[in-house]
């Protein structure tokens, strides 16, 4: 087959979450090479311009796939009107290299993340959970919901936004989608009310309080993937059994490094990663009161997977279409 070119609306479609979960379920438990993610600074031109990053996060299964996602980062263009971030994934052979397909990888990168938590939410939320709050109003926040819903039975969602006019949006989008959704103006009632409160947000400085959560609460904190970056303040890590999604959490997220340097967190106390979980070398859940915490920074496994779900949902519709020739 020639190579494909797999654009948005088509990776969306592939990547409905109960298959995506299932398929990160499957990842997490086998054996993916993954290494370290590179990061290159680029110059600008002259000096009237500003430096962008380039991410490389490459991940491969011997004799299936291997994947590279190359990710752009120019923090300058927002005030161009131009997104900051753009990204692609392909796809290869892993018997021979040929390169099989290319996919849009900011639809990649959004979906993956979403279900990542609430792949992590199947083990750490208690099973009647039903009332969530979304700390944040962007594009993986507007995914939470619908991910989280694949695997509990979530009836009230609940979004707080820094811009309430985003909140609503937001809340308003979700209605449509068949939730019973709020914006919310009191972060901390928000948090206090819920059973799983989800934080997909770029803070710098603390937004959820660990005084706020309740018994049997879980949190889950996306953002804050690099140093500079919080979501939760050192009580939240202190009052939680904490695991995260891979052991590069512990090293570059702001929220655990400001947690461990307090003193209120010692990294030993991290209760499993992801993997872990998946294959059941640790619980995750252990009773309604726990208190609960997952801190994710993203793994190019979870781009491998949602790119072979893509890439095989591509090879049916072309055999389809030949089919009907």
């Amino acid at each position: 087959m020639p190579l494909l070119q797999i654009d948005a609306d088509a990776t969306r479609r592939a990547l409905p979450f109960p298959a995506l979960i299932a398929a990160l379920r499957r990842a997490f438990a086998e054996s993916v090479h993954v290494p370290r993610r590179h990061v290159h600074e680029i110059a600008p031109a002259d000096s009237t311009g500003e430096s962008g990053t380039l991410l490389l996060m490459p991940a491969w299964v011997p004799g299936r796939h291997v994947g590279i996602k190359t990710v752009s980062i120019f923090a300058g263009n927002a005030a161009r009107g131009v997104p900051v971030l753009h990204s692609t994934y392909m796809l290869h052979d892993a018997t021979d290299g040929r390169p099989l397909a290319l996919v849009d990888g900011d639809e990649i990168t959004a979906r993956r993340t979403a279900a990542a938590s609430a792949l992590a939410a199947s083990f750490l939320a208690r099973t009647d959970a039903t009332r969530l709050c979304v700390v944040g109003a962007g594009r993986v926040a507007s995914l939470l919901a619908e991910a989280m819903r694949a695997v509990r039975r979530i009836e009230h969602v609940t979004v707080w936004s820094r811009r309430a006019s985003a909140s609503a949006a937001l809340a308003g989008r979700l209605r449509t989608q068949g939730f019973a959704c709020d914006p919310a103006t009191d972060l901390e009632a928000a948090v206090r009310g819920a059973d799983i409160v989800s934080c997909a947000t770029l803070s710098t400085a603390p937004l959820v309080r660990g005084a706020w959560l309740q018994s049997g609460t879980h949190l889950d904190l996306i953002g804050s993937f690099t140093p500079a970056m919080r979501e939760s303040d050192a009580e939240c890590f202190a009052k939680s059994r904490v695991f995260v999604d891979t052991q590069e959490a512990v090293e570059k997220s702001g929220d655990l490094l400001e947690a461990i340097r307090s003193g209120d967190f010692d990294p030993p106390a991290v209760q499993g990663t992801l993997a872990a979980l998946c294959r059941g070398e640790t619980q995750g859940r252990r009773s309604d009161d726990d208190i609960t915490l997952f801190k994710s920074v993203g793994t190019a496994l979870e781009d491998l997977a949602a790119a072979e779900l893509v890439y095989a949902a591509a090879c049916s519709l072309a055999d389809a279409a030949r089919g009907r020739h």
